[in-house]
């Protein structure tokens, strides 16, 4: 039984090399984690490990379909990048429609939800390799965040 469980967890990575994919990974949680800190600073209901973890969830299922590819190069089995994209997209929008509502006629949250849509796209840049792709990502989702908010104020809109 022991042996049977230390063989689980030798298993390979096939696709992607151990310290690729940590540094993936890592790279998910860390650029998520500033975005997340942002909305976390605000107060918003989503805040640092909720951006962290959707992220890492991303980033988890691209580097998943690599390893099944690789792990059965000569099965029926066919990963088609566009359809993880849409499932996680899917499933990101669902989580990030639950906190968006409606308060006093006013909708409450939708920049929180649309940041959490991006932070699985910056997990999905990470898993597939697209680190500098990610950072960039991050850096004008920050842009936007934090200049546009006092732009808004000088215009008075906010």
């Amino acid at each position: 039984m022991y042996q049977t469980i230390v063989n689980e967890f030798q298993g390979s990575f096939a696709a992607v090399p151990p310290v690729i994919a940590a540094i993936r990974l890592s790279a998910a949680l860390f650029f998520a984690g500033i975005v997340g800190f942002e909305r976390e600073r605000r107060e918003k209901p989503a805040g640092l490990r909720t951006h962290m973890l959707v992220s890492m969830a991303a980033c988890l299922f691209i580097l998943l379909s690599l390893q099944l590819a690789e792990m059965f190069p000569d099965s029926d089995i066919r990963v088609d990048p566009l359809r993880l994209i849409e499932a996680v997209t899917a499933g990101v929008a669902f989580l990030a429609a639950g906190i968006i509502f409606t308060s006093g006629g006013k909708v409450r949250n939708t920049t929180t939800g649309a940041s959490m849509w991006l932070a699985g796209a910056i997990g999905l840049a990470c898993g597939s390799g697209q680190l500098p792709l990610a950072a960039l990502a991050t850096g004008i989702v920050l842009a936007v965040l934090l200049v546009l908010r006092q732009v808004e104020r000088w215009m008075g809109t906010r």
